[in-house]
């Protein structure tokens, strides 16, 4: 096969030209956060045929789209900010999911599935590469009525399973568009010190998930003295080059690539796509691998970092909801939670600042807000850390669990929880 002469075969000008190709009743998926076609979606509106048709999106990086519900119906796999509204607009509606079960919940439920998104140049070989993606896009594939591309320079090409041959595209386009970054966090007092006291719960040779964020970065900041680290992860965030510069990782007990990072999508700056690009110490792998609890269960020495919104005193962590009202979603909390208490030697921690709103507001509860989800449960819980310490609650009674959360609360607010609590019975 001539691979240069099916490009230009396949090649439109614009992106009206290839969503065209998309018929009415079609369910469009597109990657999440980086991977996510911004351009091919803002073309649906002018897509005058489209009617019932469904758009699948998660942790988009974009505003919503706007366009009428009786051409595309848009279903949110893990709400943004502009999402959060939109949905209680009516505009766009959520599906829950654990992370790991997208690839088999898209395929149960879409019909004429087409594909779109964010791909790397093609290498000589005639492949291209979801570069910061690999997530669900990549199992649906061989089950694609259609691959709709846009092809962008800027997208580094990475290695793992997330190629793309241009045999199996149907039509694509070129837009080159720096891609988006995530912004600077300054570090509050209460990242740096939850930061400290989880990192000295990590030990050498532990295997890692961690994320974005305040407090993640705090933690990365401290383990610039650790050794032997593997990242396996869901998401690679710009913190991770440090600790591969500082030496820290290494990356031996990968299960699935020893030797290398795995992950199934990144979402940083500039510095981390660079890093990232044709580093073959960088594998993208499905997330119904990296997250899924059945596998990560068997690695020895998982610790798992996720943040939560609030905890009650059985320690139900509320990740998902303000106020009874949806803000985000489960992503890949309840997976790795789930794996790391199966884990030998494993620890899951879940970590949060004692008080929200100036500190007015204790995020220690006796109860979750009515309307709250459960996004992890109190079976599945194992540590929670505050900036006032570390309460392990797996293997402790309810009475027990209550006593070391009101023990990591605000200190202000540590009476009141108190006498909440023997109002309880607990």
């Amino acid at each position: 096969m001539d691979f240069q002469l099916a490009y230009k075969e396949k090649q439109v000008s614009n992106a009206l030209e290839a969503v065209l190709w998309i018929e009415p009743n079609e369910d469009i998926v597109v990657p999440l956060a980086v991977g996510e076609p911004a351009a091919l979606i803002n073309a649906l509106p002018s897509h005058q045929d489209l009617k019932g048709n469904r758009l699948f999106q998660m942790l988009s990086l974009h505003p919503v789209v706007e366009v009428a519900p009786e051409k595309v119906k848009i279903i949110s796999m893990f709400l943004n900010k502009d999402e959060r509204r939109a949905f209680y607009d009516k505009e766009v509606d959520l599906l829950p999911n654990h992370f790991s079960d997208l690839p088999v919940i898209l395929q149960e439920i879409s019909q004429n599935l087409v594909l779109m998104a964010t791909v790397s140049r093609m290498n000589r070989k005639g492949f291209f590469s979801l570069g910061t993606n690999c997530d669900y896009i990549s199992t649906l594939l061989p089950y694609a009525k259609k691959i709709i591309l846009e092809v962008n320079e800027f997208m580094p090409y990475t290695y793992g399973e997330n190629q793309i041959h241009i045999s199996d595209v149907d039509v694509f386009f070129e837009n080159h568009q720096k891609l988006p970054e995530t912004p600077e966090i300054p570090l509050r007092q209460e990242d740096e010190m939850i930061g400290k006291k989880v990192a000295s719960m990590i030990n050498n040779g532990d295997v890692l998930q961690i994320g974005f964020g305040a407090i993640p970065n705090a933690i990365m900041n401290y383990l610039t003295s650790h050794r032997d680290l593997t990242i396996f992860t869901e998401m690679i965030p710009d913190k991770v080059v440090d600790l591969f510069d500082a030496g820290v990782v290494t990356n031996a007990k990968n299960p699935l690539h020893p030797g290398s990072l795995t992950a199934t999508f990144a979402f940083g700056t500039k510095r981390l796509y660079d890093f990232i690009n044709k580093n073959e110490q960088v594998q993208m792998y499905p997330v119904n691998q990296t997250n899924a609890s059945c596998f990560i269960s068997q690695i020895d020495q998982l610790v798992t970092i996720n943040a939560t919104i609030e905890v009650d005193f059985l320690g139900q962590c509320n990740s998902e909801s303000v106020g009874g009202r949806f803000y985000s979603s489960t992503g890949g909390q309840g997976d790795f939670g789930i794996g790391a208490r199966m884990s030998s030697n494993g620890k899951g921690i879940i970590c949060l600042h004692s008080t929200a709103k100036e500190g007015t507001i204790s995020k220690i509860v006796p109860t979750l807000a009515k309307g709250s989800v459960t996004s992890t449960s109190k079976n599945d819980v194992d540590y929670i850390v505050t900036e006032y310490g570390v309460a392990k609650l797996r293997g402790k009674t309810v009475r027990e669990r209550a006593e070391a959360l009101i023990s990591i609360a605000h200190p202000k607010f540590r009476d009141e929880l108190r006498e909440q609590a023997k109002a309880m019975g607990l």
